[in-house]
């Protein structure tokens, strides 16, 4: 039985039977199946997954053609870059849970922002970006040109030289994606860090608010890609987390529906990562079932939730996919073994 080449998947098809690994192993294999059969896949991030240096795995999977196009909040979006500017200048807090306020505040007086058990620096990050960035913004306002939030980064990470790189450059997402030209959206950019500076430059009328294309912008021009990537085998959607991160491109579908009322390909593929318990009124926290009643899914999507941490799960599943994507037959015989 071919194994060598496949250690992960191996060990996913031996051990992850029932509860959350056995959904685990049931999207890693319906996820393969879809991208292996043609079909695309769609991601959502959210929460602080380039500060947990998710990078490490998704970078490579967008290199070898496993992600389609994404969905991402401001935050991560910059916090991808801040890995590449400024990785040897995080701290890890491992003990946070313990922390007091005063130990807090002495973070804050390092000038770190702690996210969790990591934390940024600000000054080898917010401001080392921010001399880049203003720059960008203020030549679009005098040049009265208008740009996608996402665009000024994917300019800004392949300009850099390589001698500020402080962390590796292969395991940056936001390089991988903006070499490749992935479709991407950033619903609510301005509830990031750099939302937030950009204001203040708005506000001290240095930028014009107008360079930044607003996120009704986004959603029209997600119609477009969202027929673009549904073509053939169709467009699955893969979301880590909740929020505005998913909430906003799964929406895509019924909106060309019912807005437009034109035809639109259902979403070929579901699963959802979240810790969220499920209860009333919460979307982060709701089955999948409830979005075929917005025409968001239907009753033959493949659909899987794993109520785990994204940390553990999506650097195993890439892995897998990886080893897949590398060794196809091979991987799919150990699949078809397990399966007797």
């Amino acid at each position: 039985m071919p194994t060598s080449n496949l250690p992960v998947l191996q060990f996913t098809l031996a051990n992850y039977k029932n509860f959350n690994a056995r959904a685990t192993r049931d999207a890693l294999l319906a996820y393969w199946r879809h991208v292996e059969g043609g079909g695309k896949m769609f991601w959502a991030m959210a929460g602080a997954m380039s500060s947990a240096q998710l990078g490490i795995t998704l970078a490579p999977a967008i290199r070898a053609g496993l992600v389609h196009g994404l969905s991402v909040t401001g935050a991560n979006l910059e916090e991808s870059l801040f890995r590449l500017v400024a990785h040897d200048h995080y701290k890890d807090f491992p003990d946070y849970r313990y922390f007091t306020k005063a130990d807090d505040t002495r973070i804050l007086e390092q000038r770190m922002r702690r996210v969790t058990d990591t934390s940024i620096p600000e000054d080898e990050a917010f401001r080392a970006v921010e001399k880049f960035i203003v720059p960008m913004w203020k030549n679009a306002s005098a040049g009265r040109q208008r740009r996608f939030w996402h665009e000024y980064f994917y300019e800004l990470i392949q300009a850099l030289p390589a001698k500020l790189h402080k962390g590796p450059a292969e395991e940056s997402w936001l390089l991988a994606a903006a070499k490749a030209n992935l479709p991407i959206v950033v619903p609510g950019y301005e509830d990031s860090t750099f939302g937030n500076i950009f204001a203040s430059y708005v506000k001290s009328g240095e930028c014009s608010p107008s360079i930044v294309k607003s996120g009704v912008e986004y959603m029209a021009a997600f119609y477009d890609q969202y027929r673009e990537l549904s073509q053939g085998a169709g467009v699955g959607f893969f979301q880590i987390g909740g929020g505005i991160a998913g909430d906003f491109p799964i929406c895509v579908v019924p909106s060309i529906k019912y807005d437009l009322q034109e035809d639109a390909k259902p979403w070929a593929y579901f699963c959802q990562i979240s810790d969220s318990t499920t209860s009333y009124g919460s979307y982060s926290g709701a089955t999948p079932n409830e979005k075929i009643t917005w025409d968001k899914l239907t009753s033959d999507t493949p659909m899987f939730v794993i109520e785990s941490d994204a940390t553990l799960v999506v650097p195993l599943v890439l892995a897998a996919l990886l080893e897949c994507k590398r060794h196809p037959r091979e991987a799919n015989e150990l699949i078809a073994a397990a399966r007797r």
